[in-house]
């Protein structure tokens, strides 16, 4: 079984989450495989079991096979998973862009490139004077660059006229969308003959095409080419612009740590009254889970005991009576069973010790073992609320 959260989609670097179900995309998304509880969204495959409940013992769970019950459990787990491993996401500052227009100027701002579900952005927008700031299609802008004589019959997303100070939020559609902003003074009619505004400081990941982002209408591109290439010019009423761009970022939980299951013992055998001991298995963490899987034909005694007294019993049986008297991770006369058991790592090396019932007609046919603990494979250097391993999640 892999353990393996996946990674919101980013639509494009400044863009949030996709555009539907708002209420979803703010949390990790992941993959489901055969089950899944406790405080990690899992993909999974499964060498045994279903979806665990709840044992009396303290650290032991065992296996639940009715249907109906696996559905409940499993979607009270998915809702419980789902806000244990929340990712946090918040817009936070990227590049930023100063501006200066004067009377009628047109700027180019930065063009955005959603997936098909669309998305939507986040900009804060301050000017001396008034502005109007819209979303267009990049192709439509691109044409109206070339051609200005269009530019009075672009599609305007999101409009927001005669601003000086803004947050600016606008929801996207699936395509290609470039932010534009025009000094809101002069006449309509004396817009399209403005000339360029000019851009005082710029980040190089801002820009969106080789002529530059402040373009002025009436000219074609070949001037506005020319124009970046020419000394600062002389601004008759200056409008200076500052455009803070933001990103939508993971703040808090963005790695967690990913499990995978480990086996440590399997084995099908005759069947003797010999007690059988598997050790070699010790917790890395604390809240780390092992799951154990038995059938065999009489009733069973299957425990986790410390090593230190496992490596006694052979010699010393009667330790074994003491011993499950403190131990809450066993299971006495089962024949068919899968249970789990946590574990810290102050606990120290332990050991699987399976054996008929004490008085049980030994038969000659054979028992079945299989033994598996939650393992961190990846991202395991984490602040230990983060670090408890996959919890009551079958292998």
């Amino acid at each position: 079984m892999y353990i393996r959260p996946l990674k919101v989609q980013r639509l494009a670097s400044g863009l949030g989450p996709l555009r539907q179900s708002r209420e979803v995309r703010r949390v990790a998304f992941c993959e489901l495989g055969c089950a899944h509880l406790g405080t990690i969204l899992v993909e999974m495959t499964c060498p045994f079991g279903q979806l665990c409940g709840t044992f009396p013992s303290a650290n032991t769970v065992i296996t639940m096979k009715p249907i109906l019950a696996f559905a409940i459990l499993g979607t009270l787990a998915l809702a419980g998973t789902a806000s244990a491993q929340q990712k946090s996401f918040e817009w936070q500052p990227a590049n930023d862009e100063a501006v200066r227009l004067d009377p009628g100027n047109y700027h180019t701002a930065r063009t955005y490139r959603p997936a098909p579900q669309g998305g939507n952005l986040h900009v804060d927008i301050v000017a001396q004077q008034p502005v109007t700031i819209f979303m267009t299609g990049e192709g439509e802008w691109n044409r109206a660059l070339q051609y200005p004589e269009t530019i009075a019959t672009l599609t305007k997303l999101c409009l927001r006229e005669h601003v000086v100070k803004t947050t600016y939020l606008c929801d996207l559609p699936g395509e290609p969308m470039t932010l534009v902003v025009r000094d809101d003074r002069g006449s309509p009619e004396s817009a399209a003959f403005a000339g360029l505004g000019e851009v005082l400081k710029r980040d190089s990941a801002v820009l969106n095409n080789a002529a530059g982002d402040a373009i002025g209408v009436g000219v074609g591109l070949a001037a506005i080419l020319k124009k970046e290439s020419s000394p600062t010019r002389h601004f008759k009423s200056p409008n200076d612009v500052h455009i803070q761009y933001y990103r939508w970022a993971c703040i808090a939980n963005c790695f967690p740590p990913e499990f995978q299951w480990i086996q440590q013992a399997k084995e099908k055998y005759q069947l003797t009254s010999f007690l059988k001991v598997y050790g070699g298995y010790a917790p890395d963490r604390d809240g780390e889970v092992v799951s154990i899987k038995i059938k065999a034909p009489v009733p069973m005694l299957v425990a986790m005991v410390p090593s230190s007294v496992a490596n006694q019993l052979h010699a010393r049986p009667e330790m074994l009576e003491p011993a499950l008297e403190k131990n809450s991770c066993q299971q006495r006369g089962v024949q068919s069973q899968t249970f789990q058991c946590t574990f810290n790592a102050a606990d120290g090396p332990q050991s699987l010790i399976v054996a008929p019932e004490a008085g049980e007609k030994v038969p000659h046919k054979k028992a079945e073992i299989e033994f598996f603990a939650s393992k961190c494979v990846e991202h395991c250097a984490l602040p230990a609320e983060n670090s408890s391993s996959a919890e009551k999640v079958n292998p």
